[in-house]
This record gives C-alpha cells, sequence and structure tokens, in this order.
C-alpha cells in the first residue's frame, strides 16, 4: 500500500511506500529537505502537518516534544504515513546544491587499515559509481543489512567506485564495535546515500577554514582533495585537532599536501597530549588553534566545521567572536544517544 506525500512549498506531490519514511522517500525522489542525524535524534528534520495522519515512529522526546506533536510537527525521518500527507518544511534554495537522489549501492570491502588504535579506514568498492559532492555522507548498513549508521565519506569524488569510510569505536556502541571486530574484507555489504548538504560553497570568493576533530576529519578531507585536485587556488586552510598524536591520522599525508600547494596551510593541535612528549605544534582544542593561527580575526572567510556536537559549539563560539557569522559558517554535526539534549547550537536556527 502506498500514500500520496505533497511537500510544501515547492508544490511537489510523491508516491511514499508502505513503512518508508518521510525523509527517505522524499531524498529518493530528488526532493532535499533539512536533515542531520537521520535517528530522530536532532529535531533538524522537523516539519509541519498540514493536512493528514502519520505514525511519529521512535522520534526521541527531546527533539520532538509532546506540544509539538500535538501541534502537528512531526520528524521527517522516523515518521510513516497513515494517509496521504501534506508537509511545509523548510526548505532553502542552495545554488552550489546538486540535486542527487539517493539511491542503495552494494559493494565489497576491498580494505580496512587502521588509522589509529581507534579509528579504522574501511573501503568498499561499489558495484557501481556513486555520484556525490564532497562532504556528503553514506548509511552503512551493517551486520547483514540489520540496522545503518551514518558515515561521511572520506574520499573526493573523483576515486572512482572505492569509497573510505573513517570509522571510530564507540564504547558500547553496537555498529561501530561490529566494524571494529568482526567485519571483513571480502564481505558484501551495501551502502544508501548520498545524503547532506555539507558541501563547498564553489561559487563563493571567500578563503576557506575547515575545522575538523577527531574521526570528523573525514569530510574536510574529502572537499580539500577535490578542491586541490580540481585546481582551486583560494587560500583553504584545515584546523584540525585530536587528544593525542596516536590518534592524529592523515597528519604526515597534510603535511606534504601543505609542501605541495602553496594555498593549503595545515594547523594540528592536540588538547591531551603528555607534557614531556615531542609534539612541538599547538596544544589545545580546535576552537583554540584557530583563534590562535588567525589571531581572532575571521573575516573574509567561509567556515566549514565538522565534529562532535560540543566541538561544534565551541567553534562557532570562537568564530562569532572573531566576526565571522552564521551566513558564513556550515556544519556537520556527529551525533549519538548522548547528544540528545545538547545537539542545537543556541546560536543558529538551523543546525
Amino acid at each position: 500500500m502506498s500514500y500520496e506525500l505533497t511537500i510544501e512549498p515547492i508544490g511537489q506531490t510523491i508516491e511514499v511506500e508502505d513503512d518508508q519514511t518521510i525523509l527517505d522517500a522524499a531524498l529518493r525522489a530528488g526532493i532535499w529537505l533539512p536533515h542531520a542525524c537521520c535517528h530522530g535524534l536532532c529535531a533538524t528534520c522537523k516539519v509541519q502537518i498540514v493536512d493528514g495522519e502519520v505514525d511519529h515512529g521512535e522520534a526521541s522526546s527531546f527533539a520532538l516534544m509532546d506540544f509539538e506533536r500535538d501541534e502537528g510537527k512531526t520528524l521527517a525521518c522516523c515518521a510513516r504515513l497513515e494517509s496521504d500527507l501534506t508537509i511545509e518544511a523548510e526548505i532553502e534554495e542552495e545554488p552550489d546544491a546538486e540535486s542527487i537522489p539517493v539511491r542503495d549501492f552494494p559493494g565489497t570491502v576491498t580494505r580496512i587499515e587502521a588509522l589509529t588504535p581507534t579509528i579504522k579506514a574501511v573501503f568498499v568498492e561499489t558495484d557501481e559509481a556513486l555520484h556525490f559532492q564532497a562532504g556528503q555522507y553514506v548509511n552503512f548498513f551493517l551486520e547483514g543489512g540489520e540496522y545503518s549508521r551514518a558515515f561521511s565519506l572520506a574520499n573526493p569524488p573523483a576515486s572512482g567506485r572505492e569509497l573510505e569510510l573513517n570509522i571510530r569505536i564507540v564504547a558500547g556502541g553496537r555498529g561501530t564495535t561490529w566494524v571494529h571486530e568482526q567485519l571483513k574484507v571480502g564481505e558484501r555489504v551495501r551502502l544508501s546515500g548520498p545524503y547532506g548538504r555539507f558541501f563547498v560553497r564553489k561559487s563563493m570568493p571567500e578563503s576557506l577554514l575547515f575545522m575538523a576533530g577527531g574521526s570528523g576529519l573525514s569530510s574536510p578531507r574529502s572537499m580539500i582533495l577535490d578542491l586541490l585536485e580540481a585546481g582551486d587556488l583560494r587560500p583553504m586552510t584545515l584546523v584540525y585537532g585530536q587528544r593525542n598524536r596516536s590518534e592524529l591520522y592523515y597528519h604526515e599525508a597534510f603535511l606534504a599536501l601543505a609542501e605541495r600547494h602553496p594555498n593549503l596551510r595545515y594547523v594540528p593541535t592536540l588538547s591531551d597530549e603528555p607534557a614531556g612528549s615531542a609534539w612541538t605544534g599547538f596544544r589545545g582544542h580546535v576552537h583554540e588553534a584557530a583563534a590562535a593561527h588567525f589571531k581572532g580575526d575571521f573575516r573574509g572567510h567561509k567556515a566549514y566545521l565538522c565534529g562532535p556536537p560540543l566541538m561544534i559549539d565551541a567553534c562557532i563560539n570562537a568564530l562569532m567572536q572573531g566576526r565571522l557569522f552564521e551566513r558564513d559558517i556550515y556544519m556537520e554535526k556527529f551525533f549519538s544517544a548522548a547528544d540528545v539534549q545538547q545537539v542545537r547550537s543556541p546560536l543558529f536556527k538551523r543546525i
């Protein structure tokens, strides 16, 4: 059984299959709706029901409160239609955005490499090439397709059918534990994507500032490699933070890239490196390293932030104190259930 979904203000109507979410149906039809975590935690995909009925699914009571449900709001990533439905969503036009319908991509695990004690690079060769914009992510179906987890693509779009996912093990995390301890080279897997609107606004002339923490390096790496391969000569700076030197992956590769490309500056920083170590770089958090590097003045930049919510919020504060504002800041937050109550910066109306 299927229902019809009408999306305002664009006035487009699509068919939604039984047990398909609003978000999945829209993305597979090539219609972008705001979204981030895809698990009912962050509230980015909140829409207004104009007419019809839905099952709210597994929407968190923090992301979708009882009074909001009573007011006819729902989360597109969780809601399933129980009748024909009309919704109203905040859809911003993005001149640099490509409209790429979400699809399923079967593939084979070709390599698994330990990047750090807690992060592995999983390489999957898909049966056909996945077209995406650098900075986007995929859903990786785990344990035979029982469930999925979202991971950013770490490779540039031009790298062919082999995709790279940088996956940090999360204590108690079912999916990341399975990847680190049980996933094997040669296994057949499935990805779906691409998802997200975290991509470089290439039509904008400003210098580029990338700020990343932990495995949040994935998207900025994809973006930077894509820009350099295309011969982009705009000044670009990567400020990348980890706790200690053993977790700082692709460090030598970025040093080499900065050596070859005069327009790229690389600023690594460690927040918890032992005092007596040989590390001579910056010691502190990403926002502190960026503020020191730019002497507190970020004007003339477009900033792209990727990492855990607390890092993102600290970077937003530093950027705004340094004269950079919402129109110049784009981000991708990494969500977990522990982040439910702190996933939206009070400074921003968008994520």
